[in-house]
């Protein structure tokens, strides 16, 4: 199925809803087109293109609710899906966390589709990968790339009268380069919703620069550092900032922003002043969905201003338990920078550490946000203001929470894809005294 059209989507839910028994109905319709070019060994590997759709049907009489899903979209298809979450929830018990749908609602006008991406071709991305592969071997290095586009629609509709409908476009690339010999290895990645900001061949020079200085690694004592996180770097730890705002497991106890009794740290200071936290699907550098795949419209949220938390997520049943508004999760988080380049602040650091990666995180105690993982692909030690020599990598434990008061320094803002959770924020580097490295690590 191609990508469709506001009103096609519209006369095919309105088909679905039709055939509806129940109390209550309501169908999601998506479909994404993706193509690819993976490369490795500075030659293409794969490429291709897939394109699927799925439409979902949620049925529900009083409180018991059943969800069937299908990919066929003859009429006798249609039906046949419709039947079957209505047989569903007429064997699943009562839900007693069950809420309504929604109503017809407002949203914004959406900014997540791009003309240019949605009309890349197989050529263009060729060329794309070919300014990078050029790079490689121009530098002598081996490189392992990935670039990926997709254009995609969302719709949904229901017996209650809403209706909403979005189309959206991303592109990615990632590219590691190392040395021949393996000792050296660089890292960058950048993603978009518009493809003529993406300059790979730039995105790949940064790689390889850090690829070819990172060669010659020496081994420094674990303990506490000043360092300076690169957005990727500093997108790892944050997303779990940015993924820990639920107001029910706050609530409940299961949360870092839980406080015995049953309180919450809402409307406390919890990290530095200078850390202001937000989402803004109307940003032009981050613009997201205009409303939530339960109908809900997405608003501009700040989530924590000058190191306050002021607001949480809150699904609609816990909402209406706790008799608060129902306040989506966002699409995409932005955290306010200062002025200063990475450059700036490697330049006013005595002594200090640049992390251009970290990867392999894991949680150690969810209720302070300790995290660990490792340090890779570039890590350097900073003396006097200029990057001495590189460094073997690191395992850390940090808290995000901790990380964030003890901020030094803010720099420019810029959007990043997160190498954990492939989200994509607008987030900046940071300058953060006493960070945790506890061992070392032989990994490149």
């Amino acid at each position: 199925m191609a990508i469709l059209t506001k009103d096609e989507a519209f006369a095919l839910l309105k088909k679905v809803l039709s055939y509806s028994k129940a109390d209550e109905c309501e169908v999601n319709l998506n479909g994404t087109n993706t193509s690819n070019v993976r490369y490795a060994r500075n030659a293409v590997s794969t490429s291709g293109t897939v394109n699927q759709t799925s439409l979902v049907v949620s049925s529900a009489f009083g409180k018991k609710l059943g969800i069937a899903t299908i990919n066929e979209y003859d009429d006798a298809s249609l039906e046949k899906v419709v039947r079957r979450a209505e047989e569903l929830a007429q064997l699943a018990p009562e839900n007693p966390e069950f809420v309504p749908f929604l109503g017809p609602q407002t949203y914004n006008e959406s900014h997540t589709f791009s003309q240019a991406t949605a009309a890349l071709t197989p050529a263009l991305r060729a060329q794309s990968v070919e300014k990078s592969l050029k790079v490689a071997k121009d530098s002598k290095l081996v490189s392992a790339g990935y670039l990926e586009d997709t254009v995609g629609f969302a719709a949904m509709m229901n017996s209650k009268g809403l209706f909403a409908y979005n189309t959206a476009t991303n592109v990615n690339f990632s590219v590691t380069m190392r040395t021949e010999d393996g000792k050296g290895s660089g890292y960058s990645t950048k993603g978009y919703n518009d493809v003529t900001k993406l300059d790979t061949q730039k995105a790949t020079q940064i790689a390889a620069d850090k690829g070819i200085k990172s060669a010659t690694a020496r081994a420094i004592e674990p303990g506490k550092y000043t360092v300076i996180l690169e957005p990727t770097a500093g997108a790892v730890l944050l997303e779990n900032i940015f993924f820990g705002l639920d107001a029910r497991q706050a609530d409940e106890g299961r949360s870092f922003l839980s406080k015995t009794g049953g309180k919450t740290k809402l409307g406390e200071k919890l990290v530095d002043e200078r850390v202001n936290i937000y989402s803004d699907p109307l940003n032009p550098e981050l613009p997201t969905s205009p409303w939530t795949g339960d109908g809900r419209r997405q608003e501009k949220v700040s989530w924590i201003e000058k190191g306050v938390v002021k607001n949480l997520t809150y699904s609609r049943y816990w909402a209406e338990k706790q008799g608060v508004k129902a306040i989506p999760a966002p699409d995409g988080v932005i955290m306010d920078g200062g002025t200063k380049s990475i450059e700036e602040l490697i330049k006013e650091t005595k002594k200090g550490i640049l992390v251009t990666r970290l990867w392999y995180i894991r949680p150690v105690d969810p209720q302070t946000l300790l995290l660990t993982g490792l340090t890779r692909d570039g890590t350097f030690y900073i003396e006097n203001g200029e990057i001495k020599y590189p460094i073997k990598n690191l395992r850390f434990n940090e808290s995000p929470v901790i990380m964030l008061n003890n901020l030094e320094e803010l720099g420019k803002v810029e959007r990043t894809v997160s190498g954990e959770s492939f989200a994509h924020y607008l987030i900046p580097p940071m300058k953060i005294r006493d960070f945790t490295f506890s061992s070392l690590s032989d990994a490149v």
